[in-house]
């Protein structure tokens, strides 16, 4: 017989002091890489036009996006101008960027760029009375969304 009884070889505990960074490290990763949306479009999402030369916005928190396309209900006809979560008229347009103007420090208006997203669709009249509007408020700096095109040939 013998003084020391041998241990029974079993499973070793599962060490649990890793998982807080566990946790952590996961709350982190959708934290990144989830983005938020920030308006529910009320038009038909539009179908971008493409083009060759684009260029990526910098400095985004800077800009203002102004929508253009068909209503989602296809009895209204016409185009239909959205900026945050509302359809707004053309004359509409100037208070809509100076209430942008207004949430931004006085440095940053100078800036400030307005993106037209418009569908491919639209009337080439409502965009044009949509920059006449952004002309007479010396909103000059005005961008239009496209998708770039990969092989567009030229009808010269």
């Amino acid at each position: 017989m013998s003084k020391f009884k041998k241990k029974k070889k079993g499973l070793p505990a599962i060490s649990t002091a890793s998982l807080p960074d566990i946790v952590f490290m996961l709350l982190f990763f959708f934290m990144v890489s989830t983005t938020m949306r920030e308006t529910d479009l009320l038009i038909a999402k539009p179908t971008l036009p493409q083009a060759t030369e684009v260029k990526k916005l910098e400095m985004k928190s800077l800009v203002s996006t102004i929508y253009v396309g068909k209503s989602k209900d296809k009895r209204i006809g016409g185009d239909k101008i959205q900026v945050n979560d509302k359809i707004i008229d053309v004359n509409d347009v100037p208070s809509f960027i100076f209430a942008e103007r207004a949430l931004r420090k006085e440095e940053e208006v100078k800036y400030m760029t307005t993106s037209i997203k418009a569908d491919k669709e639209a009337s080439v009249g409502t965009i044009l009375d949509i920059k006449e509007q952004l002309r007479d408020i010396n909103a000059l700096k005005v961008s239009f969304s496209t998708t770039k095109g990969s092989d567009l040939k030229s009808n010269y």
